[in-house]
């Protein structure tokens, strides 16, 4: 277990950072569960919900967001266009990091650079980005290599590290994932948030205590948020979450089992909330290898041909998955982001029809007659009935003659499998923190090229130049030039099926009656608005 040296606790207590203002008699501790943990710590290495959900409570961004999503000041308390290609962030006085640094413009020069460096998973968020410049301690420039008119919504995930204690850590460029790079960032945290790092045993026990001398504490809607200390526990087991919850061994569980909400909605002790969360689940296919890996066919990869994506489109009754594996907590869609997003078109929206007859055709008109083997990759704690829909859609494929074997394994070995691009078709969900179809574009079906961000959740390396061409216009252009670009691509998503969607989530959190933890549809919890009566 790592824990903060008494040096450094010392240290903080004498800047008054440490432990809580107030009195003893006031303290309230949430202890928080989920199915999995975070595989890393480190701010800029591992673009997924489960990091971010821990990272959401020790780090600080520029621009941060209310619990609607709306952008509000965060470390930056202004920010203007004064140039097409230039952007001037005022900055946060009287800041200091966790260990005592204080904030200063060459921390949030150091973050976009490490955001930008090839270890990073949040180059994405930082794309368009030329360079970041320091005008004076309080005052920074970001200079742009193209117009970017949604670059505050993207640095609204850019988390600032201190650039000091990365140093001293051996820190600055973010830890390699794929290669499971052990760092100091893995399991170390240190940065402006609400919350601080007391100790981490990963996938055992996380605790945070409340940072007395954040900013956020003083501002009108967060005066009445009362939690002095976190404790995250993750627990794999559904009915082990489940009964820690009802017996107040915990008191939030962020993703409680479908199968139990009932028993939870009728608990007097048991408050739940829901709304649908901005995350889509679909399966991406390996549509570049000549060959396709973990199949038994030979010489061909059956995923580049349309029909054959067509034909597992068809084969999925999608309503019997909302029915049946997700218990209502689902939104069937026929596109890869929902309708929270800017560029959301209804019309777009529509899935082919479960046609089991259909699939067999087009897969006897591509030449596989009597289907083919393939291994299907799914996470088994990362979504909402993750490895029961994998399982499922596997049985409706059989029905078709695509004989699908499910490879189903926790978060992190997972991600590490399909970033290596080891895989022919998965599993993912894909949520839009950027509120923007740009977003989900050019990460998942850009061509990978080597630019910041293109493709860079591309695992199945489709390409399609028009494609390309619409997210280069998506990147520069602003109004109708852009809507038309995103409902072009849209309509290219729909006709030459990329991906199979099948919903959007819809998530529930369950929490003690006395715990009030605001719903957000990113699946974040922001416990700095919480209260424990």
């Amino acid at each position: 277990m790592r824990r903060i040296g008494q040096a450094a606790l010392a240290a903080l207590v004498a800047l008054g950072i440490a432990g809580t203002s107030l009195p003893d008699a006031e303290a309230r501790t949430v202890r928080w569960s989920a199915a999995g943990d975070a595989n890393t710590l480190d701010p800029h290495a591992q673009n997924i919900g489960t990091v971010a959900m821990v990272l959401e409570q020790l780090y600080d961004r520029l621009i941060s967001r209310n619990t609607d999503l709306t952008l509000r000041p965060g470390l930056a308390t202004a920010w203007v266009s004064e140039e097409p290609t230039r952007w001037r962030f005022t900055l946060r006085q009287g800041v200091r990091f966790h260990e005592g640094e204080a904030f200063t413009a060459d921390d949030v020069v150091f973050s976009i650079e490490r955001a930008l460096a090839p270890t990073s998973n949040y180059g994405i968020f930082v794309d368009t980005v030329e360079r970041a410049v320091r005008v004076d301690d309080h005052t920074v420039d970001i200079v742009l290599k193209i117009p970017d008119p949604i670059l505050p919504n993207k640095l609204a995930s850019i988390y600032i590290m201190s650039r000091s204690w990365a140093e001293r850590y051996n820190a600055t460029r973010p830890q390699n994932t794929r290669a499971r790079e052990e760092m100091h960032t893995v399991r170390a945290a240190n940065g402006t948030g609400p919350f601080r790092l007391v100790s981490r045993e990963q996938d055992v026990r996380t605790v945070m205590r409340r940072n007395d001398g954040w900013y956020g504490w003083r501002e009108p809607d967060n005066t009445q948020a009362n939690v002095t200390e976190l404790v995250f526990r993750p627990i794999s087991s559904d009915a082990t979450r489940v009964a820690a919850l009802l017996s107040g061994e915990v008191d939030f569980v962020l993703d409680p089992p479908l199968q139990d909400m009932n028993r939870l909605r009728a608990a007097p002790n048991i408050r739940v909330a829901e709304g649908p969360e901005v995350r889509t689940i679909f399966f991406a296919m390996d549509t570049f290898r000549d060959e396709l890996l973990y199949s038994d066919v030979r010489g061909r990869n059956p995923f580049k041909d349309l029909r054959v994506r067509q034909a597992l489109y068809h084969a999925i009754d999608i309503q019997a998955i909302h029915r049946t594996t997700m218990r209502g907590f689902s939104i069937p869609t026929g596109t890869f982001f929902p309708p929270q997003v800017n560029g959301y078109l209804a019309s777009e929206d529509v899935r082919l029809p479960f046609d089991p007859a259909r699939a067999r055709a087009l897969l006897a008109e591509a030449g596989y007659p009597n289907g083919f083997g393939v291994q299907l990759d799914c996470p088994n704690n990362r979504y909402i009935n993750d490895e029961q829909i994998c399982q499922a859609v596997a049985a409706m494929w059989a029905r078709v003659g695509v004989r699908a074997t499910v490879r189903a394994q926790p978060l992190a070995p997972f991600f590490a499998q399909i970033q290596r691009d080891d895989t022919s078709i998965y599993l993912l969900g894909w949520g839009v923190p950027m509120l923007d179809a740009l977003y989900s574009f050019q990460s998942l079906l850009a061509t990978r090229n080597g630019a910041q961000g293109d493709g860079i959740w591309n695992y199945g390396r489709y390409s399609n130049p028009r494609l390309d061409e619409l997210i280069t216009v998506m990147k520069t252009q602003t109004g109708e030039p852009r809507m038309r670009a995103i409902h072009e691509a849209l309509r290219i998503y729909r006709e030459d099926v990329p991906h199979i969607p099948l919903h959007h989530q819809v998530i529930p959190w369950a929490m003690r009656s006395n715990v009030h933890v605001p719903h957000v549809a990113n699946n974040q919890p922001m416990f700095r608005f919480a209260r424990v009566e």
